[in-house]
């Protein structure tokens, strides 16, 4: 069986991640990038698919763990029947090339302990040539080479499969294990090795607590925000500005079924929510790198907007299926790559201009050639707002006249002309007035249901859709328009367990059918904001601590939490799942001068 998926902590160097299990297993591992084959992938397998355990030879699951205060550096506590020992784990920010600090430290008494090291390369599959090399151990598979190093002695245990060393602690005994990639054909160990372990640890504390400092938020939910906001920088591609959905590929929004899908990439959707949260946090270093990753991704031919890119700006992510990979908890098909890029989302549209708006609005300069941008994106636009898209979610399916595709549609004409008035630039500001108009007339006609008295998924059918909890959010209809507050009301139809799903799946189309997935805990938070916007600020607290009850032990959330079940769901941590945590304690706090938080920055 797999580890339940909060069992699992992310360590980051800010170019790929690493999930370490409970058990002191690290079961997920892409090198050198988030989006590179995985070389660790128990997560969605078994330990012949690729793991590191580190822990004591008794075995189980650590006693205790927690993240250091203000930092991504992970302690796992063993108590065992002969004394107690601590693990440290932590990726030490990319300098040359990446590397996994493992640091073992006698807590009392003596415990043994053994490393157990499973490389598979290329996606779990591949078991690499091992070799002894000075006082490494090297293994290496077509492109890619894994050291593994130590700063004290060892009792070699391995086979041809696995690489194990064994060794004792005492109380006050410190051992550091160091593994670090490289490209295949460097013949030399990567310098990480050769640095001292209580240096690297000493110098990534002190660069997250610097970077958690920063932090402007001071109401009464800071760990959780300072906690979700570390996560978002861990899943940030530092040479780009470039954030992830997720470290992770395939791990299921429902046991067994299929909707598993490969988010070690970047989503347009998620582009003006980010921003607004790094902007508003006082990280406007990283708002500007992700602006500018942007800016330079979706240059060329409007009608070549994806909805997704890689973290370098790759246009091309070839889906594939991973056979080989038994799933997690046998949920199939694994998948790696998306084949998201080829849907058409209007939604996206609006999602870039919101974006370019915000940036503006907080000073951030635009060059003329963004500004090119924007009218020829707004050109696009005004040519095919009209057709029918695949909409805000992954499933598939004809596409149709999605109400939030049309109301980010009227997002991007609005922004597009409220950018113009403060640049100076009303060209066309008369086209874009005139389709913003119709727009917002064609939503509140046809995206209107006058029996559930709720604006609904699609026109001309009843399903609800929690994107219409976005509507006040972006200035489509402020909250205290009674169209609003019913449909808030009707929201509650998408309960489960007091958390919000994403549609109503009995509505769907069959293209979209499958048994219920869990609920949506961004969709959860975005419930709060509608409350909140529509006055109903108790119960929007309410649902708030409802989702930060179910983080995990280190704060951590996934896309989705099952509340019969009581697990978290879908790929692991969530970075929109984080954003949307950040946003709602900003939106539901005190302001600084003693009013109200807001539940946006820049809005209407």
């Amino acid at each position: 069986m797999n580890a339940p998926i909060e069992d699992y902590a992310l360590i980051s160097d800010l170019e790929t991640a690493a999930m370490v299990g409970r058990d002191g297993s690290v079961d997920w591992l892409c090198l050198p990038r988030f989006d590179s084959p995985a070389c660790l992938a128990a997560l969605l397998g078994t330990e012949d698919n690729g793991r590191w355990r580190l822990a004591p030879v008794s075995g189980g699951p650590c006693t205790r763990r927690s993240y250091r205060a203000d930092t991504l550096v992970l302690d796992s506590v063993w108590e065992t029947p002969t004394g107690s020992v601590r693990v440290t784990d932590l990726m030490p920010p990319r300098a040359d090339v990446p590397c996994i600090l493992r640091m073992v430290e006698g807590l009392t008494g003596t415990v043994d302990l053994r490393s157990e090291l499973r490389l598979r390369f290329h996606q779990g599959r591949v078991v690499p040539w091992v070799r002894d090399v000075g006082h490494c151990t090297v293994a290496v598979a077509g492109p890619d080479a894994v050291w593994l190093g130590g700063d004290g002695p060892v009792r070699d245990r391995g086979d041809e499969d696995a690489t194990v060393w064994e060794f004792t602690v005492t109380a006050g005994r410190r051992l550091a294990l160091t593994l670090g990639w490289t490209p295949s054909y460097r013949s030399a160990a990567p310098s990480p090795l050769w640095v001292p372990a209580e240096t690297a640890l000493k110098e990534t504390v002190d660069f997250w607590r610097r970077w958690a400092a920063r932090c402007h938020y001071q109401g009464p939910w800071r760990e959780p925000v300072v906690r979700s906001l570390i996560t978002l920088k861990a899943l940030t591609y530092a040479p780009t500005g470039a954030i992830v959905a997720a470290p992770t590929t395939s791990l299921p929004g429902r046991i067994g079924g299929e909707r598993n899908w490969d988010h070690r990439f970047c989503w347009l959707r998620d582009s003006t929510r980010a921003l607004s949260c790094l902007l508003r946090s006082g990280y406007r270093d990283e708002a500007t790198a992700w602006l500018d990753w942007l800016v330079r991704t979706i240059g060329g031919d409007p009608a070549d907007l994806q909805t997704v890119y890689g973290v370098k700006g790759q246009r091309l992510l070839p889906e594939t299926e991973a056979p080989w990979l038994p799933g997690y908890e046998g949920s199939r098909p694994v998948r790696f790559g998306t084949s998201a890029v080829s849907t058409f989302q209007l939604d996206v549209y609006g999602e870039v201009m919101d974006t370019l708006w915000l940036s503006l609005r907080a000073g951030i300069p635009m060059p003329a050639h963004v500004w090119e941008l924007v009218e020829s994106l707004m050109g696009f636009l005004r040519r095919h707002w009209r057709e029918p898209d695949q909409g805000l979610w992954p499933e598939g399916g004809p596409r149709r006249q999605f109400v939030h595709s049309k109301v980010m549609t009227w997002v991007a004409a609005d922004r597009a002309v409220r950018m113009g008035e403060l640049l100076g630039r009303n060209g066309s500001s008369g086209q874009w007035r005139a389709m913003r108009q119709e727009v917002h007339r064609q939503v509140c006609r046809e995206g209107w249901d006058t029996a559930q008295r709720s604006f609904v998924q699609s026109y001309g059918a009843p399903g609800l859709d929690a994107s219409a909890l976005l509507i006040p959010r972006v200035g489509f209809l402020p909250g205290r328009d009674e169209r609003v507050r019913s449909t808030v009301r009707a929201m509650s139809r998408l309960g489960r367990g007091g958390f919000v799903r994403r549609y109503d799946e009995g509505a769907a189309v069959p293209e979209r059918q499958e048994s219920a997935e869990g609920a949506s805990l961004s969709c959860s938070l975005w419930y709060a904001d509608a409350l909140a916007a529509t006055g109903r600020r108790h119960e929007a607290r309410e649902v708030f601590e409802r989702v930060l009850s179910v983080r995990n032990d280190v704060g951590l959330l996934a896309e989705q939490w099952d509340p019969d079940a009581r697990r978290q769901l879908g790929n692991a941590p969530k970075a929109l799942s984080h954003i949307a945590l950040v946003e709602t304690a900003f939106g539901l706090s005190p302001a600084p001068g003693g009013g109200r938080g807001v539940t946006a920055v820049g809005r209407r």
